[in-house]
Formats: C-alpha cells, structure tokens, sequence
C-alpha cells in the first residue's frame, strides 16, 4: 500500500510540473472589435490614411468592407494594414462574405477577399497601385452555381517555392473544402519568415509552400531585386468589390 501511495505522489508531482512548464500561447488581439485603432487603409485613387466612402468601418463588433456608399466599383482596390510588420507568427481571423458583389466589379472579385502579408510598407505603395508587393492568402466563397476552394496563394509583384519548383503563376490553389454562402470560416496562417508557410482553414491544413521572394513586375520606383528573399512584412486585409466581414482577428508571434 505505501509503495503504490509513494507511485500516486510521484505521478501527481510529476503532472504538476509538466503542467507549470507548459508554455502559454501568448495571442494578441489586432481588432479590438471596436473601431479600427491599431490599422491604416490604404485604397487605390486615394492618399494613404483616407478611408474612401467609407469602405471600412466597424459594426456590431465586426470589420467590415462595405460598398454602401458607393454607387458603382471604379477599380477601387483597397487594404487595411495592421501599423506594425511581422516576421514568424500564426494569424488567425473568422470572415464570411455577404450580400452581392458592387456594380462594376470584376468577374474574378466575386466573393473574393483575403491576407496579404509580408507587404511592403503602406507608406511606399503608389497612389494608384492595385496591390502591394505581398503574399495573398485567396479567401473565395462558393455558392451552389459556383463552387471553388479557399485559402489559395496569391503572389503580386513575388514568387514561392512549392518542394523544389519556383512557381511564378499568380494562384495556386488549395486542398480546402468549398464554404457557402454567409457561413463564417476560420483562417489560419503560420509563418516562419522566408521559411515554410502554412494555409490552415478549420483546423485543416490545406497549403503549404516555402521561400517567399520578390518576383515578376514590379510596381513602379518598387527598388529591390528580383529574387530578394521576404522575411517580414506587414499584414493588409483586402477589399476588392465583394462585401466581406471580418472577426476575431489574433497574432502569436513565435520565437526564431
């Protein structure tokens, strides 16, 4: 009996201190669900900072891209940048796309959205830059007529590695499942500088990819070489013709 009393000690002893040395996830909330603190827009055809008929603006809690009032899209493309670059890090953020896609849009903005990250620095994007030097996490939602995967990559003005093969297609797609219509989605991007990046949608692991670099054309008085590797950058949600909402927007940043 004193021997199995001595054993139940240890073990509760033991689980004790594996439970206190256990590291705890340290995630930053970037929206603090109230206004946009801590973000700066950046919408083609306007200076950095003006925040175009209102395009973002938070409600209910939630971020969203509205096209309320606009009365037809003109190629608008818009982001919203977090103030700060990041390095190594997981992101993690719920959205959902609503209502129809504004007038004028292009075909290929239907439903369309996402992270761009490793982005140059908004201050450095021209007046009527379409996007930044970035990477795209693609988020694309589905309807019964239209069905297709999300959390697909995205490369403007750069290139990645997939194993060992240089891809310079503008996307490539997922493994995802289709989302339909206003259902909310759970992004997760991992990040390991210009190392390994992971595409996580509910809990699934549907991309992965390597070695972010600049490639292709360039934006103009864009200075840095091709193949430059991106170890770093900042993090811009999109808007580009399809309202879209976004929640719970959180950053664990891992230590290199």
């Amino acid at each position: 009996m004193k021997n199995l009393l001595t054993i139940a000690i240890l073990t509760l002893t033991l689980a004790s201190c594996n439970t206190r040395n256990t590291p705890t996830e340290e995630w930053i909330s970037l929206f603090n669900g109230e206004n946009l603190d801590g973000w700066v827009i950046k919408i083609k055809g306007s200076p950095l900072g003006e925040n175009y008929k209102n395009t973002f603006r938070v409600e209910d809690s939630i971020m969203k891209v509205s096209y309320s009032e606009y009365d037809t899209f003109r190629f608008e493309f818009g982001h919203i940048y977090y103030k700060e670059p990041f390095s190594s890090y997981k992101l993690r953020l719920q959205y959902r796309f609503t209502g129809e896609q504004m007038p004028g849009g292009p075909s290929w903005g239907y439903r369309n959205s996402g992270i761009m990250f490793h982005c140059q620095d908004p201050a450095t994007i021209g007046l009527n830059q379409d996007w930044p030097v970035s990477v795209e996490v693609q988020f694309l939602g589905s309807t019964a007529e239209y069905e297709t995967t999300t959390m697909n990559v995205c490369t403007p003005h750069t290139h990645i590695m997939i194993d060992d093969t240089l891809i310079t297609e503008h996307c490539t797609l997922s493994t995802s499942k289709f989302f339909y219509d206003d259902a909310w989605v759970t992004a997760e991007l991992v990040v390991y500088a210009d190392s390994i990046i992971h595409h996580i949608v509910n809990g699934d692991t549907v991309l992965t990819y390597s070695r972010p670099q600049i490639g292709g054309d360039l934006p103009e008085g864009f200075t840095l070489p091709q193949g430059t590797p991106l170890k770093e950058g900042y993090i811009a949600l999109q808007s580009e013709s399809h309202p879209v909402e976004f929640r719970k927007v959180e950053i664990l940043k891992i230590r290199e």
